[in-house]
């Protein structure tokens, strides 16, 4: 998740809008969070992991289910099976087969590489942070192939604790977010998550491909590529536990 712009600029520039018009903003976010991961989901992705000098490929499997419970694992390459993500809550564990231990994730670590990668262990967790804990005001709206696609700001609130300074969305209107910006405290844009491929699957439109960049390094790169998903599955809780983080079962 990432992202840019002169936040002083846009500041300036921003017309005033009414209560009614910002919780439409919180509500077109948590609509493309809830579309995006579904009440339950099931999902089959490759992830590329891209360097000027080497390139590295993982496939991985990957459960959710309600705001704030997944899993997930790596399956190829082999040197790398079983190697697994957990997140309940706001409580974040990883397991590798090669120690074989499960390691909690500290507080002081969500900002730090998820398995090499430019994505965050925040940005695995998929909390609802953005929803609960920021105010969005929608900065502008246009259309693109007959679709309204809306801009959106959001600023942390004052007792939030989040990492970024602001956060900037582009969201369509059936849900799919084509862009989000990551900017620091001091309204730099540090990473953009961009959505390349949009297409249907599991019965709903998503991105399908999306790459997160850097600013300082945009020749280091990260795709994740949905290859199948499936919603609204009969997960059961005990997916969801350090159990089966280590030992897969269900």
């Amino acid at each position: 998740m990432n992202h840019r712009f002169l936040f002083p600029l846009l500041l300036l520039a921003m017309p005033v809008v009414s209560a009614g018009e910002e919780r439409d903003a919180t509500q077109i976010v948590r609509d493309a969070v809830n579309h995006w991961r579904g009440l339950t989901s099931y999902t089959e992705m490759t992830m590329v992991i891209h360097r000027p000098d080497w390139e590295r490929s993982m496939t991985m499997q990957a459960w959710t289910k309600g705001d704030d419970r997944s899993l997930v694992r790596v399956m190829e390459p082999k040197k790398d099976r079983g190697n697994g993500t957990l997140t309940d809550d706001n409580s974040m564990w990883t397991f590798s087969p090669k120690i074989n231990r499960v390691i909690k994730v500290p507080s002081s670590m969500m900002g730090q590489s998820w398995m090499g990668s430019d994505f965050s262990n925040k940005d695995i967790s998929r909390a609802d942070d953005i929803i609960d804990q920021y105010a969005h005001t929608i900065l502008a709206t246009s259309e693109e192939d007959g679709i309204t696609v809306y801009r959106i700001e959001s600023i942390p609130n004052e007792d939030a604790a989040v990492v970024w300074g602001s956060e900037v969305l582009t969201i369509r209107d059936d849900h799919v977010v084509l862009e989000h910006a990551f900017f620091d405290q001091d309204g730099e844009l540090v990473k953009t998550l961009k959505s390349l491929e949009i297409a249907e699957m599991g019965g709903r439109t998503i991105a399908k491909r999306q790459r997160m960049v850097k600013t300082d390094v945009p020749d280091e790169w990260t795709e994740i590529a949905v290859n199948d998903v499936q919603y609204e599955l009969d997960l059961k809780d005990s997916v969801f536990t350090l159990s089966n983080l280590r030992n897969p079962r269900d």
